[in-house]
């Protein structure tokens, strides 16, 4: 999680940025194991649950999500965009 949002992390991001300093943290026990469900945050390591207080967004909903949505859209792009192909046909 980061900024109390769930979040997924690319592969080749993983490879390549110390991706795990901007996660969330579990104010008990430090892990970055959290999972957000129905208003709450629960660590999965301890078990700690509590409640989303989440500060005011600094960007408007709209441009967030727009964002959103061409990241990911580039995301699949790269992951399915050589499954996205149908093959030609061959000549016989």
């Amino acid at each position: 999680m980061r900024h109390e949002r769930q979040v997924l992390i690319c592969p080749d991001c993983q490879l390549t940025q110390d991706w795990k300093a901007d996660l969330d943290r579990c104010g008990r026990c430090r892990s970055t194991f959290l999972l957000s469900r129905l208003g709450e945050i629960e660590c999965h390591s301890c078990g700690h649950v509590r409640s989303h207080t989440s500060p005011e967004p600094s960007q408007p909903v709209q441009q967030r999500d727009a964002a959103l949505t061409n990241e990911v859209e580039q995301a699949l792009s790269r992951v399915l965009g050589g499954l996205a192909r149908t093959p030609t046909p061959r000549a016989r």
